[in-house]
């Protein structure tokens, strides 16, 4: 059997990450294992983190392997990834050598890195991942580029353990204000494992301006469709969240003003009232809520909404670690 990477759900199918759900649930119940006994899995992180970090680096010791945490503040060279590259600037070192020396010394590698936020014609090709996975000569997962598949497999599994079965629940993905752009990876996740799993998806945005890159909108129709279901666009807050079983709240900047963000600043601040609050959740079916976590309170979301009984973000987030370690069980092999 070939060599798989974990870069997107897409390239996996619904019984194979169910798989991973549920060998995940078996690792929330027993945690400690030897799965990866005498491997080593390096941890690239070129972006900040509290959560990836922590559960991949706490999963990996709980299965009887090594990380290697590497990152630029950590001494690391800095790479070079465009093929042909002329390397007379920063970069000392090109991606090809050091994927290809990692994977000697590693068994598996973990990549963190989100866009420049200047041009997403550029960033949506997520050189840096996709360098990472065509040099590497072993198991490649995704910690967040431009997706952020682990954490929509948290967030599936934690759903399942709150509703059961997925199928025909109404998801409302729901942009919110943050004061300033963010990565549309958690956005694009949750969309597409919401379809994936046969949920009934909306996305709930101020204009179409907010509306996700084409490549996940189609793959979260395709997927829906699959699943005799389709994928709705909304402006319209009180149609959104009406009859909800799901509340998905995430920031996110907008395509066509990626890159040129004065403008754009103006469009977010018309729309603070798109926060998850207690009026817009009694609309709902009496639905769960989640957000991937950090999150800004009583910006994002009402303290009352996060804090209340309905909340899951605390399950997701713990998720995390089960799941990641159930998708390195699965690459390990």
């Amino acid at each position: 059997m070939p060599m798989r990477h974990f870069l997107n759900t897409a390239d996996w199918s619904r019984p194979e990450l169910q798989a991973m759900i549920d060998e995940a649930r078996r690792f929330k119940a027993s945690p400690k294992g030897d799965v990866l006994k005498g491997k080593t899995v390096a941890l690239l992180f070129l972006n900040n983190s509290l959560r990836t970090r922590t559960s991949f680096e706490v999963g990996i010791n709980h299965l009887g392997g090594h990380a290697v945490i590497l990152s630029p503040s950590g001494g690391m060279w800095p790479l070079a990834f465009e093929d042909g590259a002329v390397m007379d600037g920063e970069a000392e070192e090109h991606a090809r050598e050091a994927v290809k020396v990692l994977s000697r010394y590693c068994d598996m590698i973990g990549v963190r890195a989100f866009p420049k936020f200047t041009d997403w014609e550029e960033d949506r090709k997520d050189k840096i991942l996709s360098a990472f996975a065509k040099y590497a000569d072993v198991p490649v997962i995704n910690m967040e580029t431009i997706t952020h598949p682990c954490q929509e497999m948290a967030l599936a599994m934690a759903l399942q353990e709150k509703l059961g079965p997925l199928d025909g629940k109404k998801f409302v993905l729901t942009w919110t204000y943050h004061p300033k752009p963010l990565n549309t990876a958690v956005a694009n996740s949750a969309l597409m494992i919401a379809a994936k799993f046969g949920m009934q998806p909306t996305l709930l945005c101020p204009s179409e301006d907010y509306i996700l890159d084409k490549r996940y909108m189609d793959q979260a129709r395709m997927d829906a469709e699959a699943n005799g279901c389709t994928v709705k666009v909304s402006h319209d807050i009180d149609e959104a969240y009406s009859g909800a079983d799901v509340v998905y709240a995430k920031s996110w900047g907008a395509l066509p003003w990626f890159g040129n963000w004065a403008p754009e600043k103006e469009i977010r601040d018309a729309h603070k009232h798109f926060i998850v609050d207690e009026d817009k959740m009694a609309k709902t079916d009496n639905a769960v809520v989640s957000h991937c976590l950090p999150m800004r309170r009583n910006v994002k979301m009402t303290d009352a909404v996060f804090d209340s009984a309905n909340c899951i973000a605390y399950d997701e987030a713990e998720n995390r670690m089960h799941v990641q370690k159930a998708i390195m069980k699965a690459l390990a092999g």
